[in-house]
């Protein structure tokens, strides 16, 4: 493999920010809970399964590696995806679990 066929090693820094943001169950049910669009900060709690101060914390590291985006409305902070398709790579992931044809997959994860 050439070397130079390889991201930068900014880019490959940054992907890897990335999927650490995401290397957590309640932030991916956090991921998938705003695939519809905006959710308010105050439902994301119940959705992630994890108190106030621990999903604050997801949130945090969501936000802070770009995946997500937050909005304020008066009192209330809404949150929506920067990335909506990270939820392609975990339909990907689903569809490999599901033992589905790898020809199937690569046309699915290149959409």
């Amino acid at each position: 493999m050439k070397q130079s066929s390889l991201p930068s090693r900014r880019s490959l820094s940054r992907q890897a920010e990335v999927f650490k943001a995401l290397g957590h169950a309640g932030r991916m049910a956090i991921v998938h809970a705003l695939k519809e669009g905006p959710v308010c900060a105050c439902e994301l709690a119940a959705v992630a399964g994890c108190s106030n101060s621990t999903t604050s914390r997801h949130l945090s590291v969501l936000r802070h590696a770009g995946v997500i985006e937050d909005e304020r409305r008066g009192q209330q902070i809404f949150y929506h995806l920067a990335f909506p398709c990270v939820l392609s790579f975990a339909d990907c992931i689903n569809k490999v679990d599901a033992g589905e044809e790898r020809v199937t997959l690569c046309e699915a994860c290149a959409t």
